[in-house]
């Protein structure tokens, strides 16, 4: 199983930018998707993006398309979400998360197809 920490989290005004983190350690990160994940309050964990295990591919939520970039860097076991012009709905605790399928070929919107999670990272955007 591989164990992973989100950071990055904060408070930012409409219109501004975060850059999230997730490091990762244990199995070989390399192998697999990554994905990143939020959940507001009173509502369910909803798919963000998600980027296959070589990088080649990514994969973003319409809410979020064009405007969030998710990336990996295998050589330090890191995936990145950054995110500009946020908005206020986009304020949540967002997460990280671990296919639990080595290589799957393609990437997966569901919560069930990742089977490692970090603990989370807020981010708040004021309007």
């Amino acid at each position: 199983q591989v164990q992973l920490v989100e950071s990055g989290g904060g408070l930012v005004q409409a219109g501004g930018s975060l850059r999230l983190s997730c490091a990762a350690s244990g199995r070989t990160f390399s192998s697999y998707n990554m994905g990143w994940f939020r959940q507001a309050p009173g509502k369910e964990r909803e798919f963000v993006a998600a980027i296959w295990w070589s990088g080649y591919s990514t994969y973003y939520a319409d809410s979020v398309k064009g405007r969030f970039t998710i990336s990996r860097d295998n050589a330090k076991n890191m995936v990145y979400l950054q995110m500009n012009s946020l908005k206020s709905e986009d304020t949540a605790v967002y997460y990280c998360a671990a296919d639990h399928q080595a290589f799957r070929v393609v990437v997966s919107t569901q919560t069930a197809a990742y089977g490692s999670w970090g603990q989370g990272t807020q981010v708040t955007v004021s309007s």
